[in-house]
């Protein structure tokens, strides 16, 4: 039999052959080439280059040529490496010696019979017991001087192997397992200027790793998307390359990217050196003329809703909310300036102040992962110049002739030095049969439980709108 340590073949030929794939669920495919010497026989072979996340049932060692056959009669993974209180629970009941410097700045050293190393497995640690001179202490005298490591014992997370080859070969090898401790997310830089609606967008990837090990100048890819983590299937590469429109097209693109299955697979041009406990950002997307529009709507009912049971209840006294809420919204595609399938992140808006030439942040929210072609509608915040007041004016009810009939008042106000247009949002929420009547002013049906009326107004200008809401059943 021959035993080999892998790690120690690994120094020059890990960080160059190392690729991650990273998804946004906690997860990431380690794929590492390895030189793999066997001889005739059974070899034992460990790797210690691991994460300390390994979701171990998930190891795969191949020859990726498919030339070379052997076979794997065991596959094991430690996580237990060495530490103080593990290696003083390897000399239990032995005597050693334990450094302590007295504070005139001597060295004495103490020899100590340990009684109980405090060590326990998967449980909290323990108090140790040394008996020092016949005396029982439930501290150590000193620091532990350990004759030597025990021939058991890893110093980092380590994966082994039992192989058996038919005949002596050597060959690059692929290990490939999947590991918790990865997670990415995009972010979004949208800036606009002072007055108007083309802004910049400038999206960031970011990338994290808490999985216990750093890994240099590795090749990282990055899939968006939610896949089924329970199956341990992951989906084919696709054939189609998705083509960037011109605004985003750039001569050395950071990121490419492209479908992949039923997911979108982003790869970084350049690799990228990641320790533990480490988080790196790379743009993916730069969109310098993205058309957008910003959209005021007053929704005050908006908590109401219908669920299936009549709502008779008058709402007599009820205050509804003043706030008319700010959106900004574009569509993700190439008319727009865009046209890239969008991650899931968060997007900051920002607009250049004309005076000195700053950027000052007007909000943000966060964006579920968004096709191409597809709206986005981004609330940003409350509008400060802009009021919108409502009122129940009557509400009857007739159970005998089943019908009931609410009329509403909304009055919405330009405080600004300029035009704006305010929508109002009407929930017909009482009941799912309804028309309305005595409308004051024109309103378009959003879908069978909503109703909007789209209001202009001039600075310092302020308007109302009346309807009647009959329901019957």
């Amino acid at each position: 039999m021959k035993s080999l340590s892998l790690s120690a073949l690994l120094v020059a030929t890990t960080s160059a052959d190392t690729a991650i794939t990273i998804y946004n669920q906690n997860l990431a495919v380690i794929r590492e080439t390895i030189p793999l010497e066997l001889s005739e026989g059974i070899n034992s072979l460990s790797f210690d280059q691991a994460t300390a996340q390994v979701i171990s049932p998930s190891v795969v060692l191949r020859d990726p040529s498919g030339t070379h056959p052997f076979s794997i009669l065991e596959q094991s993974y430690r996580n237990d490496p060495v530490n103080r209180s593990l290696l003083l629970s390897h000399f239990e009941g032995q005597t050693i010696e334990f450094r302590n410097q007295l504070p005139n700045g001597q060295v004495e050293l103490v020899k100590g019979k340990i009684v109980r190393s405090g060590h326990v497995p998967g449980g909290q640690v323990q108090d140790p017991i040394i008996e020092v001179d016949g005396t029982l202490r439930f501290q150590l005298p000193g620091e532990p001087l350990f004759p030597a490591l025990g021939d058991d014992s890893i110093l980092r997370p380590t994966l082994g192997w039992q192989i058996n080859s038919p005949a002596a070969v050597k060959f690059d090898a692929q290990l490939s397992y999947l590991s918790r401790g990865f997670q990415w997310e995009a972010a979004y830089n949208f800036v606009a200027p002072e007055k108007g609606e083309t802004a910049s967008l400038t999206g960031w990837i970011t990338a994290g790793n808490h999985s216990g090990t750093d890994f240099k100048d590795a090749k990282v890819k990055l899939v968006a998307g939610e896949v089924n983590i329970v199956k341990e299937h992951f989906a084919r590469q696709g054939s189609d390359r998705f083509r960037l429109s011109k605004s985003l097209a750039v001569a050395d693109a950071p990121v490419e990217e492209k479908a992949f299955d039923d997911f979108h697979l982003y790869t970084l041009a350049r690799p990228l050196t990641i320790r533990n406990r480490e988080s790196k950002q790379v743009e993916f997307i730069r969109a310098p003329k993205v058309t957008a529009k910003k959209v005021y709507y007053y929704d005050p009912a908006q908590n109401y809703r219908y669920h299936g049971s009549r709502n008779d209840n008058p709402l007599r006294g009820q205050q509804f909310s003043k706030n008319v809420r700010i959106f900004w919204q574009f569509t993700n595609d190439e008319a727009s300036g865009l046209g890239m399938p969008l991650p899931a992140g968060r997007v900051r808006f920002y607009r250049s102040d004309d005076a000195d030439g700053n950027l000052e942040f007007i909000g943000e929210n966060n964006i579920g992962h968004t096709p191409r072609n597809e709206k986005l509608k981004i609330f940003t915040g409350d509008a400060f110049d802009l009021v919108g007041e409502r009122k129940i004016t009557n509400f009857a009810r007739k159970d005998r002739e089943n019908w009931m009939k609410e009329s509403v008042e909304v009055t919405v106000k330009n405080r600004s030095k300029d035009p704006k247009t305010i929508i109002v949002r009407e929930h017909l929420w009482r009941w799912s049969n309804w028309t309305i009547k005595d409308s004051t002013m024109d309103f378009r049906k959003e879908d069978a439980q909503t109703i909007e009326f789209t209001v202009d107004l001039q600075p310092d200008e302020k308007k109302t709108l009346s309807y009647t809401a009959h329901y019957s059943w």
